[in-house]
């Protein structure tokens, strides 16, 4: 029989059964019980996800319900012939037995050719690429081929005994390259409803994360491998359906394990709950912030709910190995210090502006020595750099006359002595 893992709804009632005598139990125990509560409380699951099984021996039926028949696969049902028998080796092959030897009918492709069927076969199975041998030009050229049309139930002429069902009849065509077995299998519904077509994935058209209605492995639970990085500040994910689906998609909402140290926000048009198509997809934006420094990786679990199906659920894993700030507090420290500089510059124009309007109209004062601080400046420069500062041209002229072998002596001692008023400013 088909199995599937235990959903979160089946292990609701066994819960529900332990709270109520482990609140009794708690009263007369403290808060250490309270802690180990939460440690097995953490190894349940987080969600039902409706996950891609391990093997392509799967197949949705009419109604979309998934049934997984990986624990199936070679398991082999025989069917005696008048001149050969046949063998089907569940999700592998389909070959006869006789004494002349072993005729191969075709291998189950690994592309999944496991469908849905119509009426009373609930699955068909393809098997191709056979035996040549007088079939060079059967069906698409590809040998021998087989076709397995599957009954969950009994058959229909009542032939089938035993628990594991049987081969009810074969029929081949006149070429003798293809076979139809009528298969009866017990099929009991255990999976989920999955919600086919739907795709998630990090760049537009691909499917990384969810893949026709399914949850890839990966993204089933919680990994270490396949965790985001620390600076990672938010992930993109392209949602598309199809189009006549596509209004059954509703708002997603999401959980974070352990709550407290991430902080967690969905975002764009995938946020919002508009209907993805394939031509359109919705961009959903998860936007995490670290809070606090954790040894074990942040499980966020975002779930996409569906009319009529089961919610498409997948599990995403941040790493926080250091703190992060807010994107605004960065921004706003900038936008503080930005106003401050321009409230500083333009107080810093306006005093000058006015006091070299005031210094040179009231105080009849021109060029440099307009300027406000000016002479305080002068001042500093001047007793930083001495007596020997800066001098007038006249005086340089006279400086350089005065050094000169073919000087006038007369000339020099005609000079006018330096005015007083004159100023010496300091060397820069």
């Amino acid at each position: 029989m088909p199995t599937v893992a235990p959903s979160t709804h089946s292990l609701l009632p066994l819960l529900l059964c332990l709270l109520f005598p482990w609140n009794l139990f708690r009263v007369y125990n403290g808060p250490e019980m309270d802690r180990f509560f939460s440690v097995i409380v953490s190894l349940l699951p987080l969600s039902a996800a409706v996950v891609v099984p391990s093997s392509n021996c799967y197949a949705l039926d009419n109604s979309s319900h998934l049934f997984d028949f990986t624990d199936w696969i070679g398991h082999p049902f025989e069917y005696d012939g008048k001149d050969a028998d046949l063998v089907v080796r569940f999700c592998k092959d389909v070959e006869t037995r006789s004494q002349a030897g072993y005729l191969d009918f075709g291998h189950f492709s690994p592309f999944n050719y496991f469908t849905a069927g119509s009426g009373p076969i609930t699955f068909v199975q393809e098997f191709y690429i056979g035996d040549l041998a007088k079939c060079e030009n059967s069906f698409d050229k590809m040998g021998r081929t087989a076709q397995v049309n599957i009954i969950c139930g009994k058959c229909l002429n009542g032939v089938c005994k035993g628990d594991l069902g049987c081969i009810c009849n074969v029929a081949y065509d006149s070429t003798m390259c293809r076979v139809f077995v009528e298969l009866a299998i017990p099929c009991i519904r255990q999976g989920s409803r999955v919600f086919a077509g739907f795709t998630a994935g990090f760049h537009p058209r691909t499917w990384e994360v969810v893949y026709d209605g399914l949850t890839q492995l990966g993204f089933e639970q919680a990994r270490r491998e396949f965790s985001f990085g620390t600076e990672q500040t938010h992930v993109s994910l392209y949602l598309t359906a199809m189009t006549y689906l596509s209004d059954l998609v509703g708002k997603p909402t999401f959980k974070v394990y352990p709550e407290k140290g991430l902080e967690v926000k969905l975002s764009g048009s995938g946020a919002d709950g508009r209907p993805p198509t394939t031509l359109s997809p919705t961009i959903l934006i998860v936007n995490w912030r670290c809070e606090d420094v954790h040894d074990q990786p942040y499980e966020v679990l975002i779930s996409i709910p569906v009319e009529g199906y089961d919610p498409v659920e997948f599990t995403l894993t941040k790493l926080c190995e250091f703190k992060q700030e807010r994107e605004g507090e960065a921004m706003r420290s900038w936008a503080t210090f930005g106003v401050i500089s321009c409230v500083f510059i333009v107080l810093s124009t306006v005093a000058c502006c006015g006091g070299f309007l005031y210094r040179s109209r009231i105080e009849h004062q021109h060029g440099l020595d307009a300027l406000p601080g000016m002479t305080i400046l002068s001042a500093c420069l001047e007793t930083i750099t001495g007596p020997r500062g800066y001098m007038q041209p006249g005086d340089v002229n006279r400086a350089f006359i005065n050094q000169s072998s073919w000087e006038d002596p007369s000339a020099s001692a005609s000079e006018p002595p330096q005015r007083p008023s004159e100023r010496k400013y300091g060397s820069i």
